[in-house]
């Protein structure tokens, strides 16, 4: 049972400088008008975050301390059969909530539960099979009392985001992830700025192992993100390919003449050459008719003039990647055909199909 006397607010974990009630404490902690130097606190605040996550990446190196207990939660998350509840309040709501989007988007089923409203009614999110994690930096947040206590009893993996080891949030934790004492950004000492950091940093640092630990791909990613232009760039060739009647295609036989037709009627700059097994077997563009308009159009065949080893691209290849196949030549081409496991044609991809996607 947590003993909801023994979590206090002190959010920070530092005493608060105004609680004699005077001004003065304040007023010195502030430079006057004439000595504010944007670009001075700006360097200030970097230097001290970068110090900040360098401490965190030493803390990792440590054999029985957060390098330890990093390993212990990403082996725990990832053999869950439920979700990553996520929860924190503050500050470290707001680095929770991103840190649960980053988990949601990358492989890791997790949602973030408020812990006030889990206190009205939002337990009932929370299941048997998933974990939380509970971020506090000073480990005595007295709102997260209830999820705490919720998941001790019924027997829920706790894993605590956390600076103070001795707090009332480790002590009930399954696992602490430690944070690293650090002074904060803030003059004051009292806005969480190195400590949210720390917080961000170790969350995005928990979603990468997981990513791996997976072995999510890049094609995983464009399922979460459908939207936007990270989804365009993320859509397969299959998605974007022109199929059916729109395809050029012509047999090896066919007479330049009729060659020009087809690919004129198709209007994408090139035509592809099937044989009677319905296989590609060569690719003719508008620049190789130009090479050839001193033949006789009428009675020069296709395959006298075609490429017999053209660039192609698979249905499930990402719509960024056959660009890239586009761009990286000598003189850029403008269209893929896409083949499957046959070396039958069953689409064409055109650049224009990637510009309107969002792709190029």
């Amino acid at each position: 049972m947590i003993d909801h006397r023994a979590i206090t607010d002190d959010r920070n974990g530092m005493s608060h400088p105004l609680s004699s009630g005077s001004s003065a404490v304040l007023d010195s902690m502030i430079a006057s008008p004439s000595d504010r130097d944007p670009l001075g606190a700006a360097r200030r605040t970097l230097a001290i975050e970068t110090d900040g996550l360098a401490a965190l990446a030493r803390a990792m190196d440590v054999g029985d301390g957060l390098g330890a207990a990093f390993c212990q939660a990403v082996d725990q998350i990832a053999e869950l059969e439920g979700r990553v509840v996520v929860t924190g309040i503050g500050k470290s709501g707001h680095i929770g909530r991103k840190i649960q989007a980053t988990l949601s988007s990358t492989g890791t089923p997790a949602i973030f539960v408020h812990p006030v409203e889990a206190s009205h009614g939002d337990l009932g999110m929370v299941a048997l099979g998933d974990a939380v994690l509970a971020l506090s930096n000073s480990g005595e947040t007295a709102e997260l009392a209830d999820i705490v206590e919720h998941s001790r009893r019924f027997g829920l993996p706790l894993i605590a985001m956390t600076a103070r080891p001795a707090s009332t949030l480790a002590r009930a934790a399954d696992l602490v992830l430690l944070l690293p004492s650090v002074p904060e950004a803030c003059p004051m000492g009292l806005a969480p700025t190195t400590s949210s950091l720390l917080q961000l940093a170790l969350g995005d640092a928990l979603a990468v192992a997981l990513m791996e630990r997976r072995g999510f791909t890049a094609g995983d990613f464009g399922v979460f993100h459908p939207g936007g232009s990270l989804g365009a760039r993320l859509r397969s060739v299959n998605n974007l390919m022109r199929t059916g009647e729109a395809l050029p295609l012509v047999s090896p036989d066919t007479v330049l003449r009729d060659v020009i037709v087809e690919m004129t009627r198709k209007a994408l700059g090139c035509v592809g050459i099937i044989d009677a097994h319905n296989k590609l077997v060569g690719i003719i563009t508008d620049g190789d008719l130009r090479g050839a308009l001193d033949r006789d159009l009428a009675t020069t065949p296709a395959s006298e003039v075609m490429n017999p080893s053209p660039l192609t691209v698979s249905a499930d290849m990402l719509g960024v990647e056959a660009l890239r196949i586009m761009n990286d030549r000598p003189k850029p081409i403008t269209s893929l055909f896409v083949l499957d496991d046959e070396q039958h044609p069953t689409g064409v991809l055109h650049i224009h199909d990637l510009l309107r996607a969002g792709v190029a």
